[in-house]
């Protein structure tokens, strides 16, 4: 088993932390913000994600896991130094790597011969980049690229059963070796780094044109009197196609789809490259929020102090995650247009124009529209008989898809979703 250094206890670093730990390994993680270490170290998980908890505390216990303030002294006695560092989204939509470069300048003097490996999503070309930028400083420390494919709801599982592992980089030994880290029974590709940094990037983007091809299709249903179940059946069926990334919905959201598909036309564009699919899947996605706030808008136009029900505001079920949810956006559009937003997630929260109800029932107290924009399992459990005597309207906007039409219909609602005729 390897001594293995993780720099930030984030959602990708703090994932890989304690599954790191659970095949073995000693890990130290280094993370700056205090209070979330205390909190680490006294178990509490601070991110909201299934089994990560519990392998806090597996690695805690059996002392394969802890957590420190400095960089430098959870480096110490690594033989590996994994990066999970945030590469946000810049104005103009390139990766920001201000806290890579930071760190990377902090570590330089430190790392000597250790393993450097770039966990993060960042730049094709970042690592030969960085290579340069520690020779500069003195710094033999090979680097190596690890990109993660880690969907949010299901990280832990992801990580310890992947559909594959993609190691890059210019020293094959130093390959070899993070490649050996995890085996994991799964196909391993290993490959240069530009390449390894293009995989993650190319596959963010394909997923993201397939959602928009779905919503797409939606509209067409719509439109046609079709049903996008049907259609997106009969494409799943299709063995060239499958049936992932089909559903139907507000647009796609989270740190992921939105922030790489940027970085990739960034990148396109500084090598005088066009991407007009990718382009046309970032514009749709962009725009179909504000379509779905203009829909709620028509239903409520008329009504005096119109109050709609919100029922999502991560991006997706499974997580707490808020960063570019459309569900978030699409109330913030309608809050932002006079409307009173009553809101309820089971994790996920916010604060500004939306008021956040404590359950899915009290945000649709006196509501003209309920609203359902994340996918929560547990909305297709309330009583539709209830949810009907505490609204005040009779429109459910149904943007996942989720809820029994029939029931819906049954309890005196008319229901109107993606892609389906409506009621």
């Amino acid at each position: 088993m390897a001594e293995i250094a993780v720099i930030g206890a984030g959602y990708v670093g703090l994932t890989l932390a304690v599954g790191a730990a659970h095949l073995g390994h000693n890990v130290s993680v280094g993370e700056p913000d205090e209070e979330r270490v205390c909190a680490l170290l006294a178990g509490n998980c601070p991110v909201f994600e299934e089994g990560i908890a519990d392998l806090l505390e597996e690695g805690l216990t059996a002392r394969r896991l802890t957590f420190m303030t400095s960089n430098i002294e959870a480096i110490e006695s690594a033989e590996f130094v994994f990066l999970a560092l945030p590469t946000p989204s810049a104005p103009d939509g390139s990766a920001d790597l201000t806290v890579l470069h930071t760190v990377i300048d902090e570590l330089a003097p430190h790392l000597g011969d250790r393993v450097l490996v770039l966990k993060s999503t960042v730049p094709v070309g970042t690592n030969r980049d960085v290579t340069a930028r520690l020779r500069t400083a003195g710094c033999p420390a090979p680097v190596v690229s690890n990109p993660e494919f880690l969907r949010e709801g299901t990280a832990l599982g992801d990580f310890l059963q992947p559909d594959h592992i993609v190691v890059g980089g210019d020293d094959a030994e130093a390959v070899t070796r993070v490649a050996e880290l995890f085996d994991l029974g799964c196909p391993v590709t290993m490959t240069d780094p530009m390449s390894a940094e293009l995989v993650k990037y190319a596959t963010n983007a394909y997923l993201a044109t397939r959602v928009m091809m779905a919503n797409s299709f939606a509209d067409l249903c719509e439109v046609l009197g079709a049903d996008i179940d049907a259609v997106t059946t009969g494409l799943g069926r299709d063995h060239r196609i499958g049936p992932h990334f089909l559903q139907p919905g507000p647009g796609f959201g989270g740190s992921c789809f939105p922030k790489d598909a940027r970085a990739l036309l960034d990148l396109a564009d500084r090598h005088g490259l066009n991407s007009p699919i990718l382009a046309a899947a970032v514009e749709v996605n962009a725009a179909r929020q504000e379509r779905m706030a203009d829909q709620v808008m028509a239903a409520v136009d008329g009504v005096e102090d119109p109050v709609v029900a919100l029922w999502g505001l991560a991006f997706k079920a499974g997580t707490d995650d808020t960063r570019e949810s459309p569900a978030l956006r699409i109330g913030e559009l309608l809050a932002e247009r006079g409307v009173t937003v009553q809101a309820f997630d089971p994790e996920a929260t916010t604060a500004g124009l939306i008021t956040v109800c404590n359950s899915a029932l009290a945000a649709t107290t006196d509501a003209d529209v309920l609203v359902v924009a994340t996918e929560w399992p547990q909305f297709a459990e309330v009583d539709p008989v209830q949810m009907a005597s505490t609204m005040r309207g009779d429109l459910v906007v149904d943007l996942r898809n989720l809820l029994d039409a029939e029931q819906i219909r049954a309890a005196g609602l008319r229901l109107r979703g993606v892609g389906k005729p409506s009621s």
